[in-house]
């Protein structure tokens, strides 16, 4: 009956294979001929063609491995932390290069794994059972995104108004303080994305686990009510990534090389 449901809305065959295939080419075209990267280059034409290509290859393997790993405790945990130490590693190289990417770990599993435990003890979580995999999964995303987005932003916020930054040490601020400061600002733009989805829900777009849940025989009420859940849970996580982002940005834990804050660092030590 639920494989029944998912095909009635999208059927999986050639057809989708074409379409997504297409829809690839779209992209990748657009960003080729509009020189969609921070350069002008058409290196952001690449990185699309190859997000899609990993995305069907790993999709593809999850497909097959998922079900049998929901079935066993240590294999599932071992999935999980997989799903960690992925996020820490695609958020870090996003927000830097160099040695300190490392901290990136620490806002993305530092809300989710609070947030995740807290579920589980109040029941409304199966420590053991597939429903850990992709709630987990959405909040590892979250952070992820939030991580990313509020990284790079206050990182290049710090080296465009470096002047700033010294104005605040010569008033006598102290290093975190003069950081944050001006970073603060940039870094909470992080939060629009979930707060847009968040106050649009149901009005602009019906997301994932609403649809999901549908799909396999909820009532539109208790649908909603996991996608009210889903959502509340992704503004709380989101919310104290950046903010441990911002902090460990301010408090020089995390940085560029080139930028004012590395600059900073040297000299002072």
């Amino acid at each position: 009956m639920r494989d029944l449901a998912a095909q009635a809305l999208l059927p999986v065959d050639t057809a989708l294979a074409v379409a997504l295939f297409a829809l690839l080419l779209v992209a990748t075209a657009t960003a080729a001929v509009f020189r969609l990267a921070p350069d002008g280059s058409r290196g952001r034409a690449r990185e699309i063609l190859l997000a899609g290509v990993r995305a069907t290859v790993q999709l593809g393997a999850v497909s097959l491995v998922i079900g049998r790993v929901a079935h066993h405790t240590a294999a599932l945990y071992a999935f999980l932390l997989l799903m960690f130490g992925v996020a820490a590693r695609t958020a870090g190289r996003r927000i830097t290069r160099n040695g300190t990417w490392w901290w990136a770990a620490l806002p993305v599993a530092g809300p989710v794994i609070p947030v995740v435990a807290g579920l589980t003890a109040a029941g409304l979580l199966p420590v053991r059972g597939i429903a850990m995999i992709p709630v987990t999964g959405i909040l590892i995303g979250g952070a992820l995104t939030a991580t990313v987005l509020s990284g790079r932003r206050a990182l290049d916020e710090l080296h465009t108004r470096y002047g700033e930054f010294e104005a605040g040490l010569a008033l006598g601020l102290a290093d975190h303080d003069a950081r944050m400061e001006v970073v603060r600002p940039a870094a909470s733009d992080a939060l629009l994305p979930g707060l847009d989805q968040t106050r649009t829900v149901g009005l602009v777009t019906l997301p994932g686990a609403f649809v999901g849940m549908l799909l396999g025989g909820a009532s539109p009420v208790l649908a909603g009510a996991v996608q009210l859940f889903v959502l509340i849970a992704l503004l709380a996580v989101q919310a104290v990534a950046v903010a441990v982002t911002v902090e460990l940005i301010a408090r020089g834990r995390l940085h560029r090389e080139g930028t004012g804050l590395a600059k900073t660092r040297t000299g002072r030590a």
